[in-house]
């Protein structure tokens, strides 16, 4: 049966007052004042209406109903008394003539009340994500999702762009994270894998001669969740361009977020094209992070060589990097909980020291630092009422460590975090090569699909010296909103020698290039078009335009932080002939 409505909820106004109309929805808030009288509040996915019982007869069909059971309402339009200036159709309530349950509610108590679902525990929203969608406030994060999707869709197709979809069922790849496989019937003992990200495919699709290629793309991960990042699957603006340069694709994606955050951002400041242009190791030296916060004022001054032979232990052949806040008024219990918070999220120690009103270092680490005052403070440019947070170490980890301090100490010191802009910068000239955490050997840093710079013979002349393979630059770049990564990409390598000796380096020969990327390798030698592309995280991008912490809060059906679908109760078993058609045996793990 049609449920015919002749309008929405959102829809009514002074003029349709007289009017006959039929709404359907969800009855929100049923309040009864008195025998046969009551306001029901009818809400369906535009907004909501008020409904006016004043009948014995409607008054029995909404008595015993459950708060969010479906009706439709057939009745007459009429300027309400009591006007309600907050609600769009707040000058109109609806007297109903008939009205019909379409969807009964069979629960007397909700697991939380629909319009603040929000305060709920977020195992219970995720359980009852239907309901939770219910809520206006979460319901606007998924349409401004959907709309911003369109946009970018617009704005490709515009430029140029043709949005082809490559396969979800392919080949496992080395590609930095781990692959989820999915196992081939037909082929035993043999897997498909979901794709970590569309990265062969847009290259192949480069090599035959589509010009330009976009797709917002489902991308598989086997990873941990965070708050910025979502574990699973997500999607990207997934977008390479053949006879491209570094700089083709940062216009380009330029011209495409700056309008996106004008038109749907939350705030009103965006940065203009072009966007500031950061090396990695610079961005490192000042920030302490390849997605530095440029909202946040505060930058990294190293004071290695001021304090070697100062007596404190950690500071002895260390690099040292010093963060410097003036006019510092914080009590020590709050610098006693900084210090914890950077321990937390570091796994490293930082120290401090202030400079009192007569100008003398104190508190800390200062008796340390006693005979290099006035050194110290020179250095650091210190005055009454400064306070530095140190962080000492390898160079990596006294960067990254204070990085950190900078971040905390820009966003808790007032004055000092610019928050209402969307400030975006380029990090650039990323580094070919790293040494391996754990391996303590030559890896990959960022992709191995980038084309380093110098092209080949950079490479011939670092062969055989870790310290000039660990120089090379790779024409790679990271777009940074707020302190988020919110765009990877690259120039790719498109030449099949270079590819091999850039993968030599690292250890792969030229077998197991072909045998780790036969397509790519195989398409690239019948002639390859040099081309570039990137992709913007799209969950990434929607957190930031509406301001929300969690990027749980901007996908319609997120996982929990332990990769669950707690409502559809997935990952689950399966019946053992499943298995068996999939010659898959589970093996128990010994207590």
């Amino acid at each position: 049966m049609m449920q015919n409505r002749t309008h929405n909820c959102n829809e009514l106004r002074l003029e349709h007052v007289g009017q006959s109309v039929k709404l359907c929805g969800w009855m929100e808030n049923v309040r009864e004042v008195g025998a046969g009288l009551a306001f029901v509040v009818l809400r369906d996915f535009y907004g909501t209406t008020q409904v006016v019982v004043e009948t014995e007869e409607m008054m029995s069909v909404i008595k015993p109903l459950n708060k969010e059971t479906t009706i439709s309402v057939e009745g007459v339009v009429r300027e309400r008394s009591s006007k309600n200036p907050k609600q769009a159709t707040g000058d109109i309530e609806v007297v109903p003539q008939r009205i019909e349950v379409l969807g009964t509610c069979q629960h007397n108590e909700l697991p939380f009340e629909i319009n603040r679902s929000r305060e709920a525990d977020e195992m219970q929203r995720l359980k009852y994500r239907y309901l939770d969608l219910r809520n206006p406030a979460v319901k606007n994060n998924i349409i401004l999702r959907c709309q911003v999707v369109a946009e970018i869709r617009r704005m490709m197709t515009e430029k140029g762009f043709l949005e082809i979809t490559t396969p979800i069922l392919t080949a496992s790849s080395p590609e930095g994270a781990r692959d989820y496989l999915v196992p081939a019937r037909k082929h035993p003992g043999k897997f498909y894998a979901l794709p970590q990200a569309p990265q062969q495919f847009k290259q192949l699709l480069m090599t035959s001669g589509f010009d330009r290629y976009f797709q917002i793309a489902p991308c598989f991960r086997d990873e941990d969740a965070r708050g910025d990042r979502t574990p699973g699957e997500f999607y990207q603006l997934d977008m390479e361009m053949s006879w491209a340069s570094q700089e083709d694709v940062l216009s380009t994606l330029e011209d495409v977020m700056v309008p996106l955050f004008k038109k749907f951002g939350k705030w009103g400041r965006v940065s203009e094209a072009p966007f500031r242009h950061i090396p990695f190791n610079e961005a490192m030296e000042r920030y302490g992070s390849d997605k530095p916060d440029l909202r946040i004022d505060l930058e990294l001054q190293d004071v290695s060589e001021t304090v070697q032979g100062c007596g404190f232990g950690p500071f002895e052949g260390a690099c040292v990097k010093a963060v410097v806040v003036h006019d510092f008024t914080q009590a020590r219990k709050w610098i006693d909980k900084l210090l914890v918070d950077v321990e937390v999220q570091t796994g490293n120690k930082a120290c401090w020291v202030k400079v009192d009103e007569q100008g003398n270092l104190t508190g800390g680490i200062s008796k340390f630092l006693t005979g290099i005052g006035e050194q110290f403070k020179a250095a650091l440019g210190l005055k009454p009422g400064s306070f530095v947070c140190m962080a000492a170490g390898k160079k990596l980890a006294a960067q990254k460590t204070a990085g950190v301090i900078r971040t905390m100490l820009g966003k808790r010191v007032p004055g000092h975090f610019d928050e209402e802009q969307y400030a975006m910068c380029w990090i650039v000239d990323f580094p070919m090569y790293e040494m391996g955490e754990e391996s303590g050997e030559l890896e990959f840093c960022h992709n191995p699909f980038s084309m380093p710079q110098g092209g080949m013979q950079a490479l011939l002349d670092a062969e055989g010296d870790i310290e000039k393979l660990l120089a090379i630059n790779a024409n790679q770049y990271d777009l940074v909103i707020n302190g988020y990564e919110s765009a990877s990409g690259a120039v790719r390598n498109h030449s099949p020698e270079i590819m091999i000796k850039a993968f030599q380096m690292v250890g792969l020969g030229e077998e197991d290039v072909k045998a780790k990327f036969p397509a790519m390798y195989n398409a690239f030698t019948y002639g390859a078009p040099p081309h570039a592309g990137a992709a913007p995280g799209v969950d990434r991008i929607v957190m930031l335009l509406t301001g929300e912490e969690s990027i749980r809060e901007v996908i319609t059906f997120p996982m929990n932080q332990k990769a669950q679908d707690v409502m559809m109760d997935a990952p689950s078993t399966v019946e053992q002939r499943q298995l068996d058609e999939l010659h898959i045996a589970i093996v128990k793990e010994e207590e």
